[in-house]
């Protein structure tokens, strides 16, 4: 598995900024969004439900992880995904960075890793409530 998620009742706009504020509890913030529905409309004519892709950082952690192996940024940052489905209800999905870091074969990687997966399983659990 290389994510974790969350299914939930209500408008889609509400549990993005549920999301948002979520992660900045755990000292995250949001550097890029990408509407997905928005740009596939665009770029193709193609309708699709609310998706939206969410960069998600913690400053000091990419520092350290950037310190720890300089082309890291190339698996950064966490993205969030916020996407609506057919029955209406909301997935949050959360890319779990256990499995995505495994790919850097340094401990101080891993141990920082599993660190991120805890703040973001910490979000994903205040989402919920």
């Amino acid at each position: 598995m290389y994510s974790f998620k969350s299914r939930l009742d209500g408008n889609i706009d509400d549990i993005e900024q549920r999301v948002v504020a979520a992660l900045k509890v755990e000292g995250f913030g949001v550097l890029t969004e990408i509407d997905v529905k928005a740009t596939l409309k665009e770029k193709l004519g193609i309708e699709k439900r609310p998706y939206k892709i969410l960069g998600a950082c913690n400053p000091p952690l990419a520092n350290q992880a950037i310190d720890a192996e300089p082309d890291i940024g190339l698996l950064l940052p966490c993205n969030v995904v916020v996407r609506q489905e057919e029955d209406g209800s909301v997935t949050v999905a959360f890319m779990d960075p256990v499995a995505v870091l495994k790919l850097v074969e340094k401990p101080e990687v891993g141990d920082m890793a599993m660190d991120v997966r805890q703040r973001l399983e910490r979000v994903r659990d205040a989402i919920e409530r």
